[in-house]
């Protein structure tokens, strides 16, 4: 903006107080007789004995004290010492003064941030289809169930609390087991708490279900088994609990295990496994 008479000069050139030379190197430097911090020994111009000395080389400066290279005597002549400009500190800046666009861009590294954050009130916001957090159960022991309605698979269920309403939720499922009868037709559906998900519609007297394995004639020594993945789209944040249902036609269903239960190749045990991944939706 225009100013009425001179505009202001910054700068701050100074002519020091004047020093007697005595049988020392070190002097201390003042101005209105208050002593004078100069930044660096180039800032001043020193001139002794009619020469212009060479900062660095000729003198040097530690806080407020100017010191030549080696002790001068009471014959030398300190002719005068200019201090050329205050050197402009930034000082102590205020709470909050410093925004955003004053941070240049991945000017913020990894060894600027404390090994411990809380972003517990935070909202992050993640790339679509980055993968957040997996949650799995494996079932290695065994179970079965018997009946035309669904039931739940005694521990195999898996709980994932998703960090934003908008997150996908892949669920996988693997399953082995047998039969106890020659023919039979058994069928499990997944659900999210008492919703049935990832199951096909209704038509006439079909039942819905997720995935179903079917044998018929192939005896009960036969050993199946099936995987299972559907994404879900719980639109919560709150601990959600993925498991899974059976129901049999007939007989029974033994799950993670074969006909005999044994080490034996097609009678051992196989783990049941229901998986949750989380993903950026």
């Amino acid at each position: 903006m225009p100013y009425i008479g001179k505009s202001p000069v910054g700068g701050g050139f100074h002519k020091l107080d004047n020093l007697t030379a005595s049988a020392t190197a070190t002097y201390a430097l003042t101005l209105g007789s208050a002593a004078y911090y100069p930044e660096t020994a180039n800032q001043l111009l020193v001139s002794l004995n009619g020469v212009i000395q060479a900062p660095q080389d000729s003198f040097t400066v530690s806080g407020s004290n100017l010191i030549f290279d080696s002790a001068l005597t009471a014959s030398d002549s300190i002719d005068f010492v200019v201090a050329l400009g205050d050197v402009l500190g930034v000082g102590s800046v205020s709470d909050g003064a410093i925004t955003t666009a004053k941070i240049g861009n991945s000017a913020v590294t990894d060894a600027k941030l404390a090994s411990t954050l809380d972003l517990s009130a935070k909202a992050l916001t993640m790339p679509t289809g980055a993968m957040l957090q997996v949650q799995s159960t494996a079932k290695t022991d065994t179970g079965s169930f018997t009946g035309t309605s669904f039931a739940d698979l005694t521990g195999v269920s898996v709980a994932i609390t998703p960090s934003s309403a908008s997150s996908k939720v892949l669920i996988q499922v693997h399953i082995s087991g047998f039969h106890d009868t020659s023919t039979y037709s058994v069928k499990f559906r997944l659900m999210r708490g008492s919703t049935p998900i990832g199951i096909g519609d209704a038509a006439g007297s079909r039942t819905q279900a997720s995935f179903a394995m079917d044998s018929y004639g192939s005896g009960s020594q036969a050993v199946v088994t099936a995987g299972f993945h559907f994404l879900d789209s719980p639109s919560t944040t709150s601990a959600t609990i993925y498991k899974l249902q059976g129901l049999i036609d007939t007989g029974t269903f033994h799950f993670g295990r074969g006909n005999g239960d044994s080490d034996n190749v097609g009678h051992g045990r196989y783990p049941t496994i229901i998986t949750a991944t989380e993903i950026a939706g």
